[in-house]
């Protein structure tokens, strides 16, 4: 979150005047003509094993307006001036199509492992939320009760449920039913040992690091378990000044922990079951500013994707001469959004109902990005 700047990530484009380029140069790839932004080259290692996108852009400078964008799909301009999100997010839609639990392991379809915004299920329901770990229903979960008087404390439950169920409008109680399920279902699998980190090789846990190497590691662990879908807030791109010394600071932790994480995913082989998708909620002005930054800026957008079976190694789209938009068709939130869609299996034109009753369709434009299948 901050909005990370596209030129000095995923497109340096060092064919630009001096004033629009990268202003931390570029560093090559095993990929012939493929770059990346000077302080990534551990990223740049692995770009054979990524694919970037180059044309993927918006309509919403606002950080608030942007990450609705980015996370549903759709477009949001109250959500700045304190309105609530309009529209679910992919991982609530993917919990509302699988169930909220992975029946096979009691994992949670969706978790949050910290908050992105606008990453909630709006109009599907409170049950359809990510789970969070760092809540107290985790907390519940290192408790030891065995079996027997965990199966009394359920019917205990049930038994003092006296809520008219049929005047609460809100349907509260259908999510508080869904996270009481999810709990019991995660505290009688081994599952919730994916969300512990003792329990994985330290020689792995070393290589990934602290920070967000720590949370790419869970989240793939999670994966395994049977987890769908995980988001992660990397925050801290909102450069408007000094951004070459910014980037240089916030760049390594990126660095470091996506490009083992990418290695991670290929030698187990999860390559091809396991998608990353890294995006912040716009990019950043082409003209670097007085201040030496770069402001708000969605007609341009940084994104990026390694795994899922996908076609990677390559640059997908391309950004027009000032690397201010883009120069070939743009690709837009709902084409994301299609493309994370067909990976996991969900009907492009699936609907649901929103909040006045009506059928809707999750996706109304978007499509998958051909060239990544």
């Amino acid at each position: 979150s901050g909005g990370p700047t596209h030129v000095e990530t995923f497109d340096p484009k060092m064919t630009a005047p001096s004033e629009y380029r990268s202003t931390t140069g570029e560093v090559a790839s095993k990929i012939a003509g493929l770059t990346v932004g000077g302080t990534f080259p551990k990223i740049a290692s692995v770009l054979d094993k990524m694919a970037l996108v180059r044309s993927f852009a918006h309509t919403n400078s606002g950080h608030g307006g942007g990450t609705h964008f980015v996370m549903t799909g759709y477009d949001n301009r109250g959500i700045d001036n304190g309105g609530l999100p309009s529209r679910p997010a992919i991982g609530s839609i993917l919990s509302r199509v699988r169930g909220p639990n992975n029946l096979g392991t009691g994992m949670p379809t969706y978790v949050r492992l910290n908050g992105i915004g606008s990453d909630g299920p709006s109009f599907l329901g409170a049950a359809y939320n990510p789970f969070d770990p760092s809540g107290q229903a985790r907390r519940n979960m290192s408790l030891v009760v065995d079996k027997t008087r965990l199966d009394d404390r359920r019917s205990l439950l049930k038994g003092l449920d006296q809520v008219n169920r049929e005047a609460d409008r809100s349907r509260l109680m259908d999510g508080l039913d869904a996270f009481e399920q999810q709990a019991f279902n995660l505290v009688l699998s081994r599952s919730q040992q994916a969300f512990d980190l003792k329990y994985e090789n330290p020689r792995v846990a070393d290589q990934y690091g602290p920070g967000l190497g720590q949370q790419l590691l869970t989240a793939r662990r999670l994966c395994e378990a049977g987890c769908g879908f995980v988001t992660i807030n990397y925050g801290g791109w909102d450069m408007h000044g000094k951004i070459k010394d910014a980037m240089t600071s916030r760049s390594p932790q990126l660095d470091h922990a996506v490009s083992t994480f990418v290695e991670d995913l290929e030698q187990r082989g999860l390559n091809k079951k396991i998608l990353l998708v890294i995006s912040g909620e716009f990019g950043r002005t082409p003209k670097v500013n007085g201040n030496a930054g770069r402001d708000h800026w969605a007609p341009l957008t940084s994104l990026a994707l390694a795994g899922g079976g996908l076609n990677m190694g390559q640059a997908v789209g391309e950004s027009a001469a000032k690397v201010d938009v883009p120069k070939t068709a743009p690709i837009g939130p709902q084409d994301l959004m299609a493309t994370i869609f067909r990976v996991l299996g969900i009907e492009r034109r699936v609907q649901f109902v929103n909040q006045a009753g009506r059928p809707v369709y999750m996706i109304e434009d978007g499509k998958p990005i051909e060239e990544l299948f």
